[in-house]
């Protein structure tokens, strides 16, 4: 049985509603004043309430907007009563989130109806509030789902650190790191375009694919063979029309050198040097288009070498295009700074980062996927 509040000062408007409302059915409790209405609906969530827009102390706009900013009673379906029927008067109300208006003197036969249509508006509002819970406990397992593919950190002969914060429950970032063999370890970071379950799901699928060496005759060792058989496999007119960044690089413990190949991802960043005016950044990037937005794109392979107490970070665009406070876009150079500033620090952790980055942001999360790796050598 569905439950109705009136609130009003007018103890014969009170009765008379609550005789109509009680002839259909309806549980109908009462309330004098705006005060005592809002406990009384904390108390018992009715699905509608008929409100006295004139009242004493607080009054039904002011009623109406604490009613609505409860987010345990907002899908509440809210009647403003009053006897104010200027266009000027309605709009204060629909501002304050009123959902309907009746007009003093009430004609019982119109009150009937929209009751009842303000009731059926209510219950499709808690049957999609209910749906979208299930949706949301939904996507939170398939986050976890993601989360545990990811690998976990890793201390010799290098260490690696990750951190992965999507913008929503599911992200399109992923990335992975894995021994080709003894000497050679693969490592690489991909942002899919566009957020939730249709950016995660290609880049689970690259996850699987390249973990497991499914591609067949390709050769792991060299980075722009991969990303040319990704372009071919992951070609975005088959794909819901969604394209992803990648860098990818292999680094060999015996040699000391790491080779790697991008397609429109952000630059990989090396910084070597024991103190900081001896402190070398380099930014590791290869021309090549996003991965599946061109079938003919090209792949091109280079070499650095890693200089001992060196550190690489690989990251998506995320973790440098946040938006301050100031409403400005911070930028790569920025970040790059802030990457070089820790490195000389005496234990200089993937953390200090982060809080720098959380700091900045001004809101409650990021706007985008954010994904960065730290690679410390030696």
């Amino acid at each position: 049985m569905f439950q109705i509040l009136v609130i009003d000062d007018d103890l014969s408007i009170q009765t008379l509603l609550k005789r109509i409302l009680q002839k259909q059915g309806y549980q109908v409790v009462a309330a004098s004043n705006g005060e005592e209405g809002i406990t009384q609906a904390i108390a018992c969530s009715p699905a509608l309430i008929i409100c006295d827009w004139i009242m004493p102390g607080l009054n039904g706009l002011e009623v109406c907007h604490r009613i609505k900013t409860d987010a345990n009673l907002s899908t509440t379906f809210f009647i403003l009563l009053t006897s104010l029927d200027s266009v000027a008067d309605r709009v204060k109300g629909l501002d304050a989130g009123a959902d309907d208006f009746i007009t003093k003197p009430i004609e019982q036969n119109e009150l009937q109806a929209r009751v009842r249509a303000g009731l059926r508006l209510h219950q499709v509002s808690k049957d999609l509030q209910t749906q979208k819970l299930l949706l949301e406990e939904e996507l939170a397992e398939a986050a976890e789902y993601v989360r545990s593919l990811l690998p976990l950190p890793i201390t010799e002969p290098i260490s690696i650190n990750s951190r992965f914060i999507p913008s929503r429950q599911l992200g399109g970032d992923c990335f992975d790191y894995y021994w080709l063999d003894d000497d050679s370890l693969a490592i690489y970071l991909l942002d899919t375009a566009g957020h939730g379950l249709k950016a995660a799901l290609p880049s689970i699928s690259v996850l699987n694919l390249l973990r497991s060496r499914a591609l067949k005759g390709l050769n792991y060792y060299q980075p722009s063979d991969v990303l040319r058989s990704l372009n071919e496999t992951f070609q975005m007119n088959y794909q819901n029309d969604k394209y992803f960044t990648i860098w990818y690089g292999v680094y060999n413990c015996v040699s000391r050198q790491l080779t790697y190949s991008s397609a429109g991802h952000p630059p990989a960043i090396l910084i070597s040097g024991t103190s900081p005016t001896s402190t070398e950044v380099q930014l590791l990037r290869t021309p090549g288009m996003p991965v599946g937005m061109f079938p003919e794109a090209q792949y091109v392979d280079a070499y650095c070498e890693v200089e001992r107490l060196s550190s690489l970070y690989i990251f998506s665009d995320g973790a440098y295009e946040i938006t301050k406070s100031d409403g400005k876009l911070w930028s790569l150079d920025a970040f790059i700074q802030i990457l070089a500033s820790v490195h000389n620090s005496i234990d200089y952790q993937l953390d200090h980062v982060l809080n720098f980055l959380t700091a900045l942001n001004y809101k409650d999360i990021f706007e985008d996927d954010l994904s960065i790796l730290q690679v410390k050598f030696d």
